[in-house]
């Protein structure tokens, strides 16, 4: 057969399986790294690859599943009858496709884009295989299926730990599950796989035999092991995440972010960190958080759902949540939590303040334990304050309430009505003195006391 010419692609997700052992009514697939479900992260990679359709095989009743990974088109497997029958479960969608097809598999988090294009480029190497699979060289090959080659570098078969031969479990090159096809003959492969197996099952594994039976060259490329490894239970899901968040400490420092202690700072997989931006211990990164340059954020911080402009400084301490837009150079301090807020360019929150649903203009102050109120128990107002406004110790912000340009809460006020600019505005009760009280009543106290030892 003359060498394929196409450049066209299409990725085959294989998302079906039940993941029994992670005793969960949530669908394997979906359990988050990096908080991402594990499929998004597996689809990410296969989309840098600009192919020319992405189909992800589902089982019944994950409609979870299929509503995580659209747009993407999905297809049925009905029954769980092997990956060999996962993938013809997207025949109907690929129809007479012609390019190559990659299988992945949506349990394997890790996997990169540069590991996914080696095993496209295998396939349209020379000797036009009608297969290529995905090798490793694990440190312990332990019960790994075995790629076994002839002197040409050709794969000639996989061979399952249990029925190799000494001398091909001596072998270090293992099979990482990924394949790829050239679609012209990835059905009639497929139509000859059978199921003679304890399981009763369509092997996958089973199609390098097939295309060599046929007289078709298989190909091998060989990847790094930690991005194949899959996750079948809670303790390896915890081990991908520690590996999915040294990645992503790694690179955020290559991008030119310092992490004063990379182990304690934890990523989302969106996180996007400016130059220069210095991170401190035991900082939480949730989904949705843009950190412009030259941002610090001292230790002890959860942000989530939050853009932070530059130069602005958070922490220790801080919490910023969803719908939160902190304006350049503005700081938010110690033990202050911003929720779907906007803080303009050089405001301050520096401690123990709330600031919900509000917008604080540019240059105002929140003093310390100030708060808006947002919430009525029924619906949400939001507070508009105004630039260069400030906002007292203590003082409650009762919204819906705006204040104006330069204007000045007192400590301790409560406020429910608009402030115009520049005023000042007082809302508390008048302090009354009376001397000698306090002596006076203590020494009625110790009278009572007396008079109680007596009785």
């Amino acid at each position: 057969m003359t060498a394929q010419t196409s450049t066209a692609l299409a990725c085959i997700v294989l998302a079906a399986g039940k993941g029994t052992r992670m005793k969960s009514d949530l669908p394997k697939v979906l359990h988050p790294i990096a908080n991402e479900p594990m499929v998004a992260h597996v689809l990410r990679a296969a989309s840098a690859l600009n192919p020319d359709r992405i189909i992800v095989v589902v089982g019944p009743g994950q409609e979870g599943v299929a509503k995580a990974v659209a747009p993407h088109a999905t297809v049925l497997q009905p029954q769980q009858l092997g990956t060999a029958d996962a993938v013809k479960a997207a025949r109907g969608s690929l129809g007479d496709f012609d390019g190559d097809v990659l299988v992945l598999f949506g349990d394997t988090p890790l996997v990169r884009p540069e590991t996914l294009s080696l095993l496209v480029q295998a396939r349209r190497g020379a000797g036009d295989p009608a297969v290529a699979v995905l090798g490793m060289r694990p440190t312990d090959p332990a019960a790994y299926g075995r790629l076994v080659q002839d002197e040409a570098g050709g794969l000639t078969k996989i061979v399952e730990f249990l029925d190799a031969t000494p001398e091909e479990r001596a072998i270090g090159l293992c099979n990482a599950g990924l394949m790829a096809f050239d679609g012209r003959r990835l059905w009639a492969i497929l139509d000859a796989i059978g199921s003679a197996n304890a399981k009763g099952e369509y092997y996958l594994t089973d199609a390098v035999a097939v295309a060599r039976a046929e007289g078709h060259a298989c190909a091998v490329a060989e990847g790094d092991p930690a991005d194949v490894e899959g996750v079948n239970s809670r303790v390896e899901l915890a081990r991908l995440e520690k590996l999915m968040q040294a990645r992503l400490r790694r690179q955020a420092m290559l991008n030119g972010a310092t992490l004063a202690d990379p182990d304690t700072v934890w990523f989302s997989a969106d996180t996007v960190l400016g130059r220069d931006v210095t991170v401190g211990q035991n900082v939480v990164f949730g989904p949705g958080v843009v950190v412009e340059d030259g941002v610090t954020i001292r230790p002890f911080c959860h942000l989530e759902g939050v853009v932070v402009r530059r130069d602005a400084i958070i922490g220790p301490y801080s919490r910023l949540r969803p719908g939160s837009d902190i304006g350049a150079g503005a700081h938010v301090g110690n033990f202050v939590e911003v929720k779907a807020s906007t803080l303009g360019n050089g405001a301050k929150a520096n401690h123990l303040a709330y600031v919900g649903d509000a917008d604080i203009g540019e240059g105002t102050n929140i003093g310390a334990g100030a708060i808006t109120c947002n919430y009525d128990g029924t619906f949400k107002y939001r507070t508009q304050v105004g630039r260069n406004v400030f906002v007292g110790t203590n003082a409650t912000l009762v919204a819906p309430v705006q204040v104006g340009d330069g204007a000045f809460i007192a400590g301790g006020s409560t406020i429910t009505q608009p402030v115009p600019a520049d005023a000042l505005a007082i809302g508390r009760g008048r302090q009354v003195v009376k001397e000698g009280w306090a002596a006076a009543f203590a020494a009625s106290q110790k009278a009572r006391k007396a008079a109680q030892k007596k009785g």
